[in-house]
């Protein structure tokens, strides 16, 4: 893509020191974004479709630059999944019996004779049931309150009048995937006019590269009518040239958030080019995509402790 080469910046590294073999840091790339579009996902799953960790795969992620820092003081990683309460009481339980019954038969008639007997059948367990009756009883009374404006659920009326309430059947059920995210400290403190200069080109760096684009720059000027993604990010931790075989991996992240204090040492002192003496700035990272159990057995997840 012509305009993301023109943003294209090489690399940028802090400390300015020669990283050997046996060196660990933290290799960050700016990758222009690729949005995932509608393609269904390549690996035969017809429904799914493409996520935007693919999408930059598959693109070959135009990379514009890169960023070496230290591995942070704190390294960690979480993941999580959403459960939560559900109930389902046995009245709830009959009628999507009946339901169920009619739709999955093969026929109407079919259907309509399968949920009659269901519902005969439910009827008769019922009516047997002292407290199944009082129950619908509730649930009638509760209507005729509710017209008259008053705010009486079928519980509470269930449990005035019998001291008994409908079994909720209550399960801890699964809910859905979460997204993780990554909050990382650096501490910056150039020791000459050269490394202030790669401080400074670095925080330009993770500021320009965060923010969303109006195409008001340059020879692709748009319209404005609308405003484009801000680039992505690429982490992994290494180990010289080879990647980390312990600590976790990254999924394609987004920087939500950056702060910069040039203030690092609790007053401000600069050096003759103006550079702070002590900055430090803390970059909050959320994950693309989701992490899935198949992940663990890609290439990327088998490698140290995986995502």
């Amino acid at each position: 893509m012509a305009k993301g080469n023109k943003r294209k910046f090489g690399s940028f590294r802090y400390p300015i020191a020669r990283l050997e073999n046996d060196s660990d840091y933290l290799e960050i790339k700016v990758v222009e974004y690729q949005a995932p579009g509608f393609e269904t996902g390549g690996d035969g799953q017809a429904l799914r479709l493409q996520t935007s960790s693919e999408s930059l795969k598959k693109n070959k992620e135009d990379i514009l630059g890169t960023i070496f820092l230290p591995v942070p003081e704190a390294v960690t990683d979480s993941n999580g999944v959403s459960w939560g309460e559900n109930t389902l009481n046995g009245l709830e339980a009959a009628g999507l019996g009946m339901i169920t019954g009619m739709i999955t038969a093969d026929t109407v008639g079919s259907g309509l004779q399968e949920g009659g007997e269901k519902a005969s059948k439910t009827i008769k367990q019922l009516t047997g049931d002292k407290g199944s009756i009082s129950a619908i009883n509730s649930i009638f009374a509760s209507a005729a309150v509710g017209a008259l404006g008053g705010t009486s659920s079928p519980e509470s009326i269930l449990a005035r009048q019998s001291g008994s309430i409908l079994n909720p059947n209550m399960e801890l059920l699964f809910n859905g995937v979460q997204l993780r995210s990554f909050s990382f400290d650096f501490d910056f403190a150039p020791r000459d006019e050269n490394e202030s200069t790669e401080i400074k080109k670095i925080i330009r760096a993770f500021k320009t590269s965060m923010n969303a684009k109006n195409g008001s720059g340059g020879d692709d000027q748009t319209s404005g009518l609308f405003v484009k993604s801000p680039d992505v990010f690429q982490l992994t931790y290494k180990t010289g040239r080879k990647n980390h075989q312990f600590l976790h991996k990254f999924k394609p992240m987004a920087l939500l958030n950056m702060a910069v204090n040039y203030t690092g040492a609790g007053t401000y002192a600069t050096y003759d080019n103006t550079a702070p003496v002590h900055m430090k700035v803390n970059l909050s990272f959320q994950e693309l995509n989701p992490i899935y159990s198949e992940d663990y057995e890609t290439e990327e997840g088998k490698e140290g402790t995986g995502f």
